[in-house]
């Protein structure tokens, strides 16, 4: 909206020519959420423990989680509110990237909405039945999918016969992307095109990466701090492969308009920040299904917005840890009746093994932080 308002007004006042550069309104979407999260948080919080929206803690969980029963929970809604609100300030709500990403985060978090609602203000045990929100969630990803498919980005300098290709001349060679192709990573000239098979892949990138983050909302700050890692590296992602000069000397598609989806990162960056203020141990809100699948959709989406989808595997590899854990555990179970862990997900084993809360949480995060780091080192490792 400020770009809109204020940009056109350059010429008059200079200062608004800031508003032209994605990495300036990157970085006050960021600071934006947080003040947001910051201020809004105490109030979210007391609304819901007037409401009596408190966490119910499994009982075959590890004992030292009783302790946190009746903590209030849904908190995501402060997530959201603190990235709708600086993209909408921030953002250019005419780029489609940014539509995509933002669309994705909203229906996962009401998806997760409605789980908690009716499991903790309904009392339904499981909440939302799972073959429900699974439907919710591949819809999401089978619509992204086919609107990609059949309106395949067309930036300016664009093939018009052609139009999901965008094409950059280097003197090494001519690098482009189709709209059905996925980069994979450590490989130049390596593109992997499912054709029409895109369009359940992505919907199986978007339920699967929602679902592996709320599997990780396991200890307090844990996929708060996890996310935010994550979101920050396919940020920068997104704005080295949205700007020509930097696709350029990196040898990368040049994906036209894909920079703006770092305001949308930023304001998720500062969300998560804010957020992880009040939901570091000893945890005052949780995040609840609202959040976390909120967090795993916009993850996802910024994914494959970027065409980089494979990379997932590696930057999110602690919710890929999380997943097999749990995956290993039944399927051992089943056929042996012995268990692999001693609590699955991970991040509960650890605990069992003698592990404070905390340092799982931290090292967790540093685990993430690794990831992240080699994920963008797979912009030059190729």
């Amino acid at each position: 909206m400020l770009y809109w308002l204020l940009y056109p007004l350059r010429d008059e006042v200079s200062l608004f020519n800031l508003f032209g550069y994605t990495s300036f309104r990157a970085a006050y979407a960021t600071v934006t959420a947080l003040v947001i999260a910051f201020l809004m948080g105490p109030v979210v919080i007391r609304a819901l423990r007037k409401r009596q929206i408190g966490q119910h803690v499994r009982t075959d969980g590890p004992q030292t989680h009783l302790k946190k029963e009746g903590t209030p929970t849904m908190g995501g809604l402060l997530i959201l509110l603190s990235v709708l609100v600086p993209v909408l300030l921030w953002g250019r709500l005419d780029n489609r990237y940014l539509i995509i990403v933002l669309i994705s985060t909203i229906w996962m978090g009401l998806i997760g909405l409605l789980d908690d609602y009716l499991k903790v203000v309904k009392n339904y045990p499981n909440g939302l039945i799972g073959r429900y929100k699974l439907i919710g969630q591949f819809t999401l990803g089978l619509g992204i999918g086919l609107w990609l498919y059949l309106f395949p980005v067309v930036g300016e300098g664009q093939s018009s016969i052609l139009p999901g290709i965008r094409t950059i001349d280097l003197s090494t060679g001519s690098f482009s992307i189709l709209p059905t192709e996925t980069i994979v990573p450590f490989f130049k000239e390596l593109r992997f095109d499912f054709g029409l098979l895109y369009i359940p892949f992505v919907a199986l990138v978007m339920a699967g990466t929602a679902n592996s983050v709320n599997l990780t909302d396991g200890l307090d700050g844990l996929a708060t701090g996890v996310s935010l890692l994550s979101i920050l590296a396919f940020g920068i992602m997104a704005y080295l492969l949205g700007n020509s000069n930097y696709a350029e000397y990196l040898q990368f598609p040049f994906l036209n308009g894909a920079g703006e989806v770092a305001v949308f990162a930023g304001a998720a960056a500062g969300a998560c920040l804010g957020f992880l203020w009040f939901n570091s141990a000893p945890a005052s809100v949780f995040m609840g299904d609202t959040g976390s699948l909120a967090l795993g959709g916009a993850i996802g989406s910024m994914a494959i917005v970027t065409h980089c989808e494979f990379l997932l595997l590696i930057v999110g590899g602690v919710f890929v840890a999380e997943v097999l854990s749990v995956t290993l555990q039944v399927g051992h179970f089943k056929r042996t009746g012995r268990r692999i862990f001693r609590m699955a997900p991970l991040h509960h084993h650890f605990e069992l093994l003698g592990w404070a809360e905390t340092k799982v949480v931290v090292r967790f995060w540093i685990v993430a932080a690794l990831l992240g780091l080699i994920g963008l080192s797979t912009l030059k490792i190729r």
